[in-house]
């Protein structure tokens, strides 16, 4: 997965999510967390310092300490944000399971994939930024939510397996979680650093959770499925 350093990506294709830009006395905060989003458009999450956010977003350099203990916090609070933005994604995809659980789950990787293209910035900032989870709660609680769909809808879909051939649900969300998030980084960014495929992301992906869960239902599990078969 290539790093984006001068190449520009919009960071988000959906301005309805954020508002207009630009500052507005009373709003500094809004004003910094787009202005940093544009530069982690333009050159990285890593690519900028606190004081180029503050004067992206054409404040002070100090203004922006009235906010954020320092570019890490900026930076945090941005992934949170778009943990929170991929979250309701995710939830409104999965419709609780409908019309079944296959479909649903579907509809949750197609989403999990717009996401990466449609917010390119907010994704890099969730995934490659390096912010640690251990001190940062609210992050993680944030990604735990995430992962915790991911396994309800795993829970969903295994349900009509056999008991005895059931894998666990957890191990199963972390391999959708996997697949998905593999191919929305290789193939399905929304910048100058997907690489190229023969067809559509959302495709591959599908192709792929078809393969994973056909396995799990026929692939025997013992010498007396083989003979059941």
């Amino acid at each position: 997965m290539g790093r984006v350093n001068t190449v520009h990506m919009a960071w988000s294709k959906d301005s309805k999510r954020d508002g207009g830009r630009g500052y507005h006395h009373g709003n500094l905060r809004e004003a910094l967390v787009r202005a940093a989003l544009d530069l982690i458009g333009e050159k990285g999450p890593a690519g900028f310092t606190f004081a180029e956010a503050a004067r992206a977003a054409g404040v002070s350099p100090a203004a922006p300490y009235r906010h954020y203990r320092d570019r890490d916090d900026l930076m945090a609070d941005i992934a949170l944000r778009g943990f929170n933005l991929l979250e309701t994604d995710l939830v409104r995809a999965w419709n609780e399971g409908n019309p079944d659980a296959g479909s649903a789950l579907e509809a949750v990787g197609r989403a999990y994939l717009k996401f990466a293209r449609t917010e390119p910035a907010y994704y890099s900032a969730m995934f490659e930024a390096a912010i640690p989870l251990d001190t940062n709660l609210p992050l993680r609680d944030a990604g735990d939510r995430v992962f915790a769909l991911l396994r309800a809808a795993s829970e969903k879909l295994i349900a009509s397996v056999p008991k005895r051939s059931r894998p666990p649900a957890l191990m199963m969300a972390l391999h959708v979680w996997a697949l998905s998030h593999g191919i929305a980084s290789l193939f399905g960014r929304g910048d100058a650093a997907r690489r190229a495929l023969p067809m559509p992301a959302e495709e591959l992906l599908e192709a792929a959770i078809l393969i994973y869960r056909e396995g799990l239902r026929l692939a025997p599990s013992s010498p007396e499925d083989l003979t059941d078969r």
